[in-house]
């Protein structure tokens, strides 16, 4: 079969045939139809520090895809061929502390399909544990589907707190803080601010419900923001950019016993003023991956009741012009970019 292997440890995917994905007792065999390209597949295209520090090549990458079931292993009871699907990329062992807790997705033990340990979705096939299947009603279009993995990250950070008649700061708009802005206006927040230095992507948070957007780039503060919404404060943060100035920025601008949820992977060496954090009463949740399986009904349910993805995704490219694909992603002039077969 065709797939897009990370075959050598620096810059670059490569396109090649490699074997069929082995099928075992308890895995699901799917045609994958479509996938998304993640920020994470741009950290390993680069082959950057984190890439260097976690991943080992050869793998084929990708985890966000939609596809249908084409062989089921024997010991399969609830997948049939013929479904339509898509799955949970971290497979968890099931049996440590976190996982018996209810925590699986901060499991000890765990694998990432198409990043560590599993090989992934830039294919014409994946296997995938049974377990980590998520059959698809027909109203949840493919395009949607393919990048439930991602919603699910958004979903995760944004319902993290209670959001109904907040004032929500995002800062960070790329492809997981717009979502989280459409997450926070169907979940009844009051305001929503979105911050970046991107045009376009701002322009994509503000179809996907932001209040009003913030280009810092452009000389556009929160100050002036918060003039406007006539606010001291934000209730909620939504940390998306990992940019420890753009974290502080945030932190500066939230009101007393506020509550943030930290998304974005900010530097080892970041500072910060705690006596912002202490003696303003933040709240600081680190956020990671979507939880196992509250948040893939939590998606379900909004998909189900009309929210739309629609915006976010702006460009559709085959796998064969997989090059193109990538330098859009790279370029930043983008939301969701889809590899389609």
């Amino acid at each position: 079969m065709k797939a897009l292997v990370k075959r050598y440890p620096r810059r670059g995917i490569w396109f090649e045939d490699v074997p069929m994905p082995e099928v075992g007792v308890n895995d699901v065999l799917i045609k994958v139809t479509k996938a998304a390209i993640c920020g994470t597949d741009m950290h390993m295209y680069k082959w950057d520090e984190w890439s260097q520090k976690h991943c080992t090549p050869p793998y084929i990458q990708g985890h966000e895809f939609v596809g249908r079931v084409v062989e089921v292993g024997a010991g399969v009871r609830n997948i049939s061929v013929g479904e339509r699907v898509t799955a949970e990329g971290h497979i968890v062992c099931g049996h440590c502390r976190n996982c018996r807790r209810g925590m699986a997705h901060v499991c000890e033990n765990s694998l990432s399909v198409g990043i560590f340990g599993k090989d992934g979705a830039f294919a014409e096939y994946v296997s995938i544990p049974e377990s980590n299947i998520v059959k698809l009603r027909d109203e949840i279009p493919d395009d949607f589907a393919a990048i439930m993995d991602p919603f699910g990250n958004a979903t995760h950070t944004a319902l993290a707190f209670p959001l109904l008649g907040e004032d929500v700061l995002i800062t960070g708009a790329g492809l997981i803080g717009t979502m989280a802005a459409g997450i926070c206006r169907f979940a009844g927040a009051k305001n929503i601010v979105v911050l970046d230095i991107n045009p376009l992507r701002l322009d994509i948070a503000k179809r996907m419900g932001a209040t009003l957007t913030v280009n810092t780039a452009a000389g556009e503060t929160l100050d002036s923001a918060m003039a406007q919404l006539g606010i001291k404060g934000f209730d909620v943060g939504l940390e998306m950019s990992g940019v420890p100035d753009v974290f502080n920025n945030m932190v500066e601008h939230m009101y007393k016993g506020a509550n943030i949820a930290q998304l974005g992977i900010l530097p080892s060496d970041t500072k910060v003023n705690w006596s912002d954090i202490i003696f303003n009463a933040l709240t600081i949740k680190g956020i990671t991956g979507r939880r196992m399986w509250e948040t893939w009904y939590q998606m379900e349910q909004m998909l189900l009741g009309g929210f739309d993805l629609t915006p976010v995704i702006t460009h559709r490219f085959p796998f064969e012009r997989y090059q193109e694909a990538f330098d859009v992603m790279e370029s930043g002039q983008c939301g969701k970019v889809l590899l389609e077969w």
